[in-house]
């Protein structure tokens, strides 16, 4: 099936002839339906912490940061804004005014880029923003959000001061941003020219870093038959992986505890100390939780332990990491010792989640994993039995939603830092169907970043306020009071 010109760009990619075979055979296969126990809730699965207990974790978090322990904000930022002005490239297309159309011509004033709207109306306003301006092809985290008395800012630069006031360490703030390979030179150059004013406002030093989605990671496309897609040229047709490509980025991060959060969900200082407060929380918790595991791997690989403090070891991992097995007492001491260990001694996150409002995406369950444990994993619709009406009732009706919010400790107990891709469930990707050219194809996702590539992770969630979450998905949500 594969030609020597094939393997010729394969080898260029950094992919595999072995790496191709299984997305092929994946094509034929699929990928199974994950087995659901539960939608996690307050009563099940996710910490609703008290005033009392919000300020305690904050307190552990300061604590943290003044160790020296190194800090990073992981900013997921290679998306194009193409998506967000849909609507306005239909009207230069149309010329049909909707009421989208009229509410952002009615209000372009309010937008932190009106200012080079000026003297512009209707489509000759949208036609400067979307080519002289080129908002259509930016990435979003380069757009004019907000405005201020200094100027307006963009969502990297909004993530530079939320760096600065939850994820500095001794005077230090590292940001690492993700990005496409046609934008990096922008976004360089553009927090560049902005660090020096940042710095000495916030009195912080930067490290801002970058990288790009590896080609290594890209998936073949293929026809309705599940044979390989090729280009009018005959070479095989790659696509980007999708975000789940990005454990390979967040793996080479050197960092004891990396922040997540989607270039996007931003919002104007006036809003930030609830976000800041809670980002706190979320870190505290992950610290708080860490501290304990590793006294317990201490304990068990001393060999100084008796049944009571087996039994104390299992109820943190049942109660607090939420991982719970069936047939725990039938294991032998050495097994459960083993096993103990090897769920205590892995990556462990804290994802904030907010009261479901509708949002599309997806949320936290508990769910059923390859070695037969229940633990928490944050789920997309497209891993979901759609036929199986009891999952859909818990999808449905989950009383909680995922706003990528997330804090990971990615080193072991000796201070060594984890191989992610170990704990990927790579049968958790999804095929979608796309075209090219007018011809149809199937494309492969890899396990998402947050679902399936962090699995195997210890896995807490804890409710956070709707007020953190803000995402932009159109030009519109700008209007939104939050974005003022």
């Amino acid at each position: 099936m594969l030609e020597e010109k094939d393997l010729k760009q394969l080898a260029a990619k950094g992919i595999s002839e072995q790496q191709i075979e299984t997305q092929l055979n994946q094509f034929k296969t699929g990928f199974p339906f994950l087995k659901l126990e539960a939608a996690a809730s307050i009563e099940r699965g996710i910490l609703a912490p008290t005033d009392e207990e919000a300020q305690a974790y904050v307190k552990a978090w300061e604590e943290y940061k003044a160790s020296g322990k190194k800090i990073v904000k992981f900013v997921p930022a290679s998306g194009a804004a193409s998506r967000m002005f849909k609507n306005l490239f239909e009207y230069l297309d149309n010329g049909v005014e909707t009421d989208f159309i009229k509410k952002f011509l009615g209000n372009k004033d309010k937008f932190a880029f009106a200012s080079q709207l000026e003297g512009k109306d209707g489509r000759d306003a949208v036609s400067f923003l979307l080519k002289d301006m080129n908002y259509g092809n930016l990435p979003k985290g380069l757009l004019l959000f907000h405005s201020y008395d200094d100027g307006a800012r963009t969502p990297a630069l909004e993530h530079l001061v939320e760096g600065a006031l939850y994820a500095s360490s001794a005077g230090k703030v590292n940001i690492h941003f993700t990005v496409s390979h046609d934008h990096l030179e922008l976004f360089k150059k553009h927090i560049a020219e902005n660090l020096p004013k940042f710095q000495e406002k916030y009195g912080v030093q930067y490290d801002v870093t970058f990288s790009e989605q590896k080609p290594s990671t890209d998936t073949v496309a293929a026809n309705p038959d599940g044979t390989p897609f090729r280009n009018e040229d005959g070479t095989l047709l790659f696509r980007p992986g999708g975000h789940g490509a990005l454990i390979e980025n967040l793996n080479e991060i050197d960092g004891d505890v990396i922040f997540i959060k989607n270039i996007d969900n931003v919002v104007p200082d006036r809003l930030k100390p609830e976000t800041v407060q809670w980002k706190q929380v979320i870190a505290g918790v992950l610290v708080t939780l860490q501290k304990k595991a590793f006294e317990y791997i201490k304990v068990l690989e001393s060999g100084k332990y008796d049944h009571e403090k087996l039994e104390e070891i299992i109820r943190f991992v049942q109660q607090d990491l939420c991982c719970r097995k069936a047939d725990i007492k039938e294991l032998e001491d050495a097994e459960l010792v083993i096993y103990l260990k090897n769920k205590l001694n892995r990556p462990m996150r804290v994802c904030g989640v907010v009261k479901n409002v509708g949002e599309p995406g997806g949320g936290p369950f508990l769910t059923y994993n390859q070695d037969g444990t229940v633990s928490l994993q944050i789920l997309e619709s497209s891993q979901i039995d759609t036929t199986n009406e009891a999952y859909m009732k818990m999808f449905t009706e989950g009383t909680h939603f995922n706003p990528v919010d997330l804090v990971c400790a990615v080193k072991d107990v000796n201070g060594k830092p984890f191989n992610l891709p170990d704990f990927v469930d790579k049968t958790t990707g999804f095929i979608s169907s796309k075209s090219k050219s007018g011809k149809e194809l199937r494309a492969l996702e890899l396990p998402g970043l947050w679902n399936g590539a962090m699995s195997d992770w210890s896995t807490v969630f804890v409710q956070v306020p709707l007020g953190t979450f803000n995402p932009v998905k159109t030009v519109n949500d700008l209007l939104r009071e939050q974005h003022q």
